[in-house]
């Protein structure tokens, strides 16, 4: 069976999109630790991060460091984490994350709640 992340791919799930390439995806994460935190994953289904292949692990290193930097222009953040963790869904990912401080990358405190309409602001606002 297909992960959620896989039909995000396909388009049978939507997504609030951040970019996209032909190998690649960014979607905000819709249970966000920070106003702008977006989940990049290949479009290529695999389990665990480091089971991609050393090239393609680059180019989504390479995708993402676009997508941080965006995000560290656009919001309010000394910087943005990099998190690779998640078991809940079997497709690799990593978590960007504006942060000011380290509390801020804390996956057990309360996930933020928008608005559908808010999660689109952040994307005209992020997206590239």
């Amino acid at each position: 069976m297909a992960s959620v992340f896989s039909k995000i791919v396909a388009g049978e799930i939507p997504c609030y999109k951040i970019a996209e390439n032909d190998e690649f995806l960014a979607f905000l994460d819709i249970n966000p630790l920070s106003e702008g935190h977006t989940l990049v994953i290949p479009k290529r289904e695999v389990d665990y991060y480091f089971d991609l292949e050393d090239d393609e692990l680059a180019r989504m290193n390479v995708f993402a460091k676009k997508i941080a930097q965006r995000l560290k222009s656009v919001t309010s953040c000394k910087k943005v984490a990099v998190v690779v963790m998640g078991l809940e869904v079997p497709h690799a990912h990593i978590h960007l994350i504006p942060m000011n401080s380290e509390r801020d990358v804390d996956f057990s405190k309360e996930k933020l709640k928008f608005t559908p309409e808010h999660f689109s602001r952040i994307v005209e606002k992020v997206g590239l």
